[in-house]
C-alpha cells in the first residue's frame, strides 16, 4: 500500500477529512462533499427518500383505509408535524450529548419500528392506534438527518463547510419529496394499484420503511469517522445543561437569536405560497392542476440543483455575503416576479405558463442562497455546535407555521374589511418581502471568523490569494498527520495553500 493511500486510510478512520488543498484529497473532497462522509450522505438521500414515498399519498390513504373524514386525518397529520418539530431541536441538542452516530441510529430504529407499527393500525382499521404511532414515527426521521447535519459541520474542512451543507440539502430535498414522490408513482401499481383497499399504497409505504432501513444500514456502516462517536459538548456540563443550550443560547446570544429568526423567515415565504398559488394557478388563472403540480416540481427541482452550488459560492464569496444577496435580496426579487408574472400574462396562455414556471424557478433557485447560514449558526457557538445547529433546524420546522399563519392572518383580516382576492394575495406576499428586509438587516451582525477572510479576500470570478497570515483556521480542525514521523506536521496546509 502506497504512502499517501495509508496517509488517506488513516486520516478518514480517526482524523477526519484531510484539508482544503491537501494533495490526498479525494475527488468528492474537492467538491465539497467530505469523502469519509460519503456513505451519510448517500444514505441520507434514502432514507428521505422513504420518507417522501408518503408526502402525496398519506391523506386520501388514511381516509380511505380508516373510513374517517379529512379533518380527523389532518388532525393526526398535524399531531405528526408537532413531534417533527420537537425531533428537530432533539437531533442537535442530542448530538451534543451522545454524538450524532447514536442518534443518528436512534432515529433511524424509532422510523422503522413506529413504522411498522403504523401500518399494522392502518390494516387494523384502528384510528387511535393510527394517531399514537404515526405521532411517534414523527420523532425519527429528523433526529437522523438533523443530527447527520450536526456531523458534517464539526467534520468538514472550514474553507468548505457552506459547500458540505449544501449537499446535505441535495440529499434531503432530492429524497423529500422529489425521488420518494417518484417511487410512489411507481410502487403502487407494481403492488395493486390505488383507490378502492388502498392495496398499492400500503405496499409502497413497506417499502418506505424498507429504504430507510436500507439508508440507515448504509450510513451506520459506511461512516468510519471518529468524531461522530463522542460527546461534543463540553465535559464539564450536565446533561440538562446540553439538553437546554439551545434554548439558552437563543435567549443568551443575540446573534443566534437573529441567526434563528433568519432561518425562520427563508423558506417561510414558500409554505406560504403553496397554500395561496394552487387556486390561483389552476383556477383562477385558468392553467389547472397538472399544471400547477408540473410548476412546483419545476420549482423543487430547480432548487435542488443549485443547493451545492450556493454553497460552494458561499466558500468562495462569504457565507454572510452569499446569504445577504443571493439569499435574501435575490428570493425577495424572486417571489415577486413569481406572484406578479402569472398576472402579467395572459391567463390560460401556453406561453404565459411558461414565463409563470421561470419566475417560479428563479424564487427556487435564489431560495437556495440561504445554504450558508448552516455553516454560520454553529460559527456563532462554537463551543455548542450541535445546540445552535438545533435551533437551525427547529426554525427549519418553524418556517412552516410562520408561512401558515402569515396567510391565516391575512386572509382572515380581508375577509372582515371585504378585500379583493388579488389585493389580500399581494398583501400576503409584500408581507412576505417584509419579512425579507428584517432578515437584511439582522444578517450584517453575523460575522463569525472563519468567514471573515472568505469576505475580504473572496471573489465570485478569478483566482483569490489570500495571505498567509490571514487564513483562518478553525480549531476545531486537527493538524494532519506527518506521513514519515506520525506526529502533527510543522506545516498547516490550511494555511499553506491558495485557493
Amino acid at each position: 500500500m502506497s504512502t499517501s493511500t495509508t496517509s488517506r486510510t488513516s486520516g478518514t478512520a480517526s482524523a477526519g477529512p484531510l484539508p482544503a488543498g491537501h494533495p490526498d484529497e479525494s475527488r468528492l473532497d474537492r467538491l465539497g462533499m467530505p469523502h469519509v462522509l460519503r456513505f451519510g450522505f448517500f444514505g441520507l438521500l434514502l432514507v428521505m427518500t422513504g420518507v417522501g414515498v408518503e408526502s402525496n399519498i398519506l391523506t386520501p390513504h388514511m381516509v380511505e383505509v380508516l373510513g374517517s373524514p379529512e379533518a380527523t386525518v389532518s388532525a393526526i397529520i398535524t399531531g405528526h408535524s408537532v413531534s417533527v418539530l420537537i425531533a428537530s431541536y432533539l437531533g442537535g441538542s442530542l448530538s451534543d450529548l451522545f454524538g450524532p452516530r447514536r442518534i443518528m441510529a436512534a432515529g433511524a430504529v424509532i422510523f422503522v419500528v413506529f413504522q411498522v407499527l403504523f401500518l399494522v393500525s392502518l390494516a387494523a382499521g384502528s384510528l387511535e392506534l393510527a394517531a399514537i404511532t404515526y405521532f411517534l414515527r414523527g420523532f425519527g426521521f429528523p433526529m437522523f438527518a438533523f443530527a447527520f447535519i450536526v456531523w458534517v459541520n464539526i467534520t468538514a474542512p472550514p474553507e468548505r463547510n457552506s459547500t458540505a451543507i449544501g449537499w446535505f440539502y441535495v440529499m434531503y430535498t432530492g429524497g423529500l419529496p422529489t425521488l420518494g414522490s417518484l417511487v410512489a408513482l411507481g410502487a403502487i401499481p407494481a403492488f395493486g394499484g390505488g383507490g378502492e383497499g388502498g392495496v398499492g399504497e400500503t405496499g409502497a409505504m413497506w417499502l418506505a420503511g424498507g429504504l430507510v432501513a436500507l439508508g440507515f444500514l448504509l450510513a451506520h456502516f459506511g461512516i468510519r469517522d471518529e468524531r461522530g462517536r463522542h460527546r461534543l459538548a463540553p465535559a464539564g456540563e450536565s446533561a440538562s445543561q446540553v439538553l437546554t443550550a439551545g434554548i439558552r443560547l437563543t435567549f443568551t446570544n443575540r446573534r443566534v437569536a437573529m441567526g434563528f429568526m433568519i432561518r425562520l423567515i427563508n423558506t417561510a415565504p414558500q409554505f406560504g405560497m403553496f397554500i395561496m398559488l394552487p387556486v390561483v394557478i389552476s383556477t383562477t388563472l385558468g392553467w389547472g392542476q397538472s399544471r400547477w403540480l408540473a410548476m412546483t416540481v419545476a420549482v423543487y427541482a430547480t432548487n435542488i440543483l443549485v443547493n451545492a452550488v450556493f454553497g460552494a459560492i458561499g466558500d468562495r464569496w462569504g457565507w454572510r455575503r452569499t446569504v445577504k444577496w443571493f439569499g435574501i435580496t435575490g428570493s425577495a426579487v424572486g417571489l415577486l416576479l413569481w406572484w406578479y408574472v402569472p398576472h402579467m400574462v395572459p391567463p390560460g396562455s401556453t406561453w404565459g405558463y411558461v414565463l409563470s414556471v421561470v419566475a417560479g424557478c428563479i424564487f427556487g433557485c435564489l431560495l437556495a442562497g440561504f445554504v450558508p447560514m448552516g455553516a454560520i449558526m454553529p460559527a456563532l457557538a462554537p463551543d455548542h455546535r450541535g445546540a445552535a445547529m438545533a435551533m437551525y433546524t427547529t426554525a427549519a420546522g418553524g418556517a412552516i407555521f410562520v408561512g401558515s399563519a402569515v396567510v391565516a392572518i391575512v386572509f382572515n383580516v380581508a375577509s372582515w374589511i371585504g378585500m379583493s382576492d388579488f389585493a389580500r394575495n399581494s398583501l400576503v406576499v409584500w408581507i412576505f418581502v417584509a419579512l425579507y428586509a428584517c432578515a437584511f438587516v439582522m444578517i450584517r451582525h453575523l460575522k463569525v471568523p472563519q468567514d471573515e477572510i472568505k469576505e475580504k479576500h473572496g471573489k465570485l470570478f478569478g483566482r483569490r490569494q489570500v495571505p498567509l497570515t490571514e487564513e483562518a483556521v478553525d480549531p476545531a480542525q486537527p493538524l494532519p498527520v506527518d506521513p514519515q514521523g506520525g506526529s502533527p506536521a510543522q506545516t498547516d496546509p490550511r494555511t499553506a495553500s491558495t485557493r
